[in-house]
Parts: C-alpha cells; sequence; structure tokens
C-alpha cells in the first residue's frame, strides 16, 4: 500500500516503514505528525484519487531528526568577459518515518 501526500508543497510518495527526507518542518524530534493532505492512496485492490484530496485518509509519521543538505554549488560564467559567480546553499530537511496509511471506510 502507498500513498501520495503534500507535504510542505511538496507531493511526496510514501510506503508504510519507509524513511524519507522533506523540507523542514516545525516539530520536535520523537514526536508524531499526522498528514492529511492525501492525493491519492492505492491499497492491494483499489486506487482511491481524490479530488483534490481523499475524503478522511490521512498518513502518521514520527519525526526522526533534522538537518542540513549536501551543499550545491551555483556557478555563473559568461566566457571572455571576465564574469563569475560562485555561491552555495544547504537546504534544511526533516526526516520522518512512516508509520501508518489510514484509509477512509
Amino acid at each position: 500500500m502507498y500513498a501520495v501526500v503534500n507535504i510542505a508543497g511538496h507531493q511526496v510518495k510514501v510506503d508504510k516503514g519507509q524513511r524519507l527526507r522533506v523540507p523542514r518542518l516545525q516539530v520536535e524530534e520523537g514526536s508524531t505528525q499526522e498528514f492529511t493532505d492525501v492525493l491519492l492512496v492505492s491499497g492491494d485492490d483499489e486506487t482511491r484519487v481524490g479530488s483534490p484530496t481523499v475524503e478522511g485518509a490521512s498518513v502518521s509519521a514520527t519525526v526522526v531528526g533534522h538537518g542540513r543538505g549536501d551543499k550545491i554549488v551555483v556557478f555563473k560564467k559568461k566566457r571572455r568577459k571576465k564574469y563569475r559567480r560562485r555561491t552555495g546553499h544547504r537546504q534544511d530537511y526533516t526526516e520522518i518515518r512512516v508509520e501508518d496509511i489510514v484509509l477512509p471506510n
């Protein structure tokens, strides 16, 4: 069983027991977070697509920790013009573990 969930503006496909990194959430480590913006749920025999969300469906996850991703280097250059700019960026993330996908009756 899997679901497509809207987490912090990103659509993420999740399975039960999966660990994944999502954009940083303002929650404490070890706490449980419930996401109700479920766009699609696929079970063993049927698939439910929401318009825009599936009524009564939710995904619960435990916050494992917070961190920062690898540095992304942004390099701009214009040839023969002596123009070079080098900057970087590290994105904050929250690592979560999906505990359960709840289907409506």
